[in-house]
């Protein structure tokens, strides 16, 4: 009993100890947003105020929330037809290895690519070739997360709806898709995520507009670090934290449901 104690709490010290590796970069942040302005001692959220008095960073705002949600909108459609494609073709594992190649091709290189790319077919940079460059990033994700849905389904389903005289389109609609919805949504939030939190790919297509995360990087290499930007960071971190929050107890319902 003793021997099981031990191994417990050593199991937790390591636990505990990844997550504070992993989590302890993003404290430094939120505690500077809260730095005192001149003449003052005491924690203020001053500087949160003042990320609104920036046209730039508003517009650079703008831009990410509009290519965020064209990303949420556009991506899980794309995934959910390559899930059922390799589903009812029965792919090979290279395809779906294709598939997910691009989550592993660095990000410098894909972002090269697609400026490269677009180059050659003449389109300028503009909020279609970030929502271009944020959709192939998103898609592998987006895919693996359906395609993880709908191996939960249980196509006895299906068989029942077509016995009681429902078509495949209609079975598909009312009775797959209803139950994969929340795997569906959840890939529409991941997107949105990795959308809002890309640089590297945007960087490199997005010509004169600026995103959220490129507006803090030419901040930070111009003019460095300040509370404001401190203020932003803590607000994308605090965002994401609470997109996370959202998509689990989906998932959540999701286990429930197909456990019953």
């Amino acid at each position: 009993m003793k021997r099981r104690v031990g191994v417990g709490l050593v199991a937790w010290i390591y636990v505990f100890s990844i997550l504070l590796f992993l989590y302890l970069p993003l404290v430094p942040p939120i505690l500077f947003s809260l730095a005192p302005v001149a003449g003052g001692n005491a924690p203020t959220v001053h500087w949160y105020g003042e990320l609104w008095r920036n046209p730039v960073l508003v517009t650079s705002i703008k831009t990410s929330l509009l290519t965020g949600i064209l990303t949420a909108l556009l991506t899980p459609p794309l995934g959910l037809l390559a899930a059922m494609g390799v589903r009812e073709l029965r792919a090979p594992r290279a395809v779906l290895l294709l598939l997910l190649m691009p989550l592993f091709i660095p990000g410098v290189s894909m972002g090269l690519g697609n400026a490269f790319l677009f180059r050659l077919l003449n389109i300028p940079p503009s909020l279609w070739t970030i929502l271009i460059a944020h959709v192939l990033w998103a898609l592998p994700f987006a895919f693996l997360i359906i395609l993880t849905a709908m191996t939960t389904f249980d196509p006895v389903y299906l068989e029942a709806a077509y016995v009681h005289g429902a078509g495949r389109l209609r079975a598909f609609l009312d009775v797959e898709l209803a139950l994969i919805a929340p795997g569906i949504t959840g890939a529409a939030t991941f997107s949105f995520i990795l959308s809002l939190n890309e640089t590297v790919r945007t960087g490199l297509v997005q010509g004169p507009l600026n995103t959220v995360q490129t507006y803090i990087w030419s901040t930070y290499l111009q003019v460095g670090l300040s509370p404001t930007i401190y203020a932003l960071m803590s607000l994308l971190i605090l965002l994401t934290v609470a997109l996370v929050l959202v998509i689990r107890p989906m998932m959540a319902r999701r286990a429930i449901r197909v456990t019953l």
